[in-house]
């Protein structure tokens, strides 16, 4: 008996505000970096990492993605699209979505990485987490001399121009099937949602670090990155 290829739902249903002009007349997904879309990247991607059946949830100018991408044959992928009405958030659509399996994949439609998608799919099964998120090492610049004072205004630490790390969420996850008993049906639900609600509930929820290449392409200056990086 086979196993069953595991399932994949690619969001691209958001109107990519942050692109705009170029978003009025064309989907974020269908924003071409370098000489393929976003989207095809992404696809791409889930295809080599041995993902098959993909839902793509679609809203701002659907149709123009169903045409594009059709059934995925191309791809050697299965796809169908989950559509929103109107706009449900990161996690919402979910709701609408059968048979997703016991443990599926969640992907931002405007991510590209070099991380391997099999090895997270891998880890977070093996795991056996509620939820499994992708995260990214960034940082911020403090251009101030930083103090610390306690409840005496008497200052306790001084610090020039501080480095502050800290872990971003890569828009990439591994969901159980435990999580879609958190999300309410037919209401806007946001990825932020449901981490809350799985910690407040005791569930497990893992992080996996990716210290490779990572761009979140709904910023116009990861948007342009992406392309440089690819012309090079």
């Amino acid at each position: 008996m086979t196993t069953p290829s595991p399932r994949a739902v690619v969001l691209a249903g958001g109107k990519g505000q942050r692109l705009a002009p170029y978003t009025t007349v064309l989907p974020k997904p269908l924003m071409p970096v370098g000489e393929h879309p976003i989207l095809e990247r992404v696809l791409q991607g889930l295809s080599r990492a041995g993902f098959r059946d993909i839902t793509i949830s679609v809203g701002h100018l659907a149709e123009l993605i169903r045409v594009f991408f059709g059934t995925g044959e191309k791809y050697n992928l299965r796809i169908d699209y989950a559509i929103e009405d109107v706009p449900l958030g990161t996690i919402g659509p979910l709701a609408f979505i059968e048979n997703l399996g016991e443990n599926f994949l969640v992907m931002n439609g405007d991510v590209l990485t070099d991380m391997d998608l099999a090895d997270f799919w891998k880890d977070h099964v093996a795991s056996g987490a509620t939820l499994s998120i992708a995260t990214h090492a960034r940082q911020v610049n403090i251009d101030f001399g930083v103090l610390h004072r306690d409840e005496k205004n008497h200052v306790t630490e001084f610090v020039e121009k501080p480095t502050i790390p800290y872990e971003v969420s890569m828009g990439i996850y591994a969901l159980n099937a435990r999580c879609l008993k958190y999300v309410p049906r037919g209401e806007y639900f946001g990825f932020d949602k449901l981490v809350l609600a799985l910690l407040a509930a005791g569930e497990v929820v893992r992080a996996h670090p990716h210290r490779g290449q990572w761009l979140d392409l709904g910023r116009p200056e990861d948007y342009e990155a992406a392309n440089r990086m690819v012309e090079e």
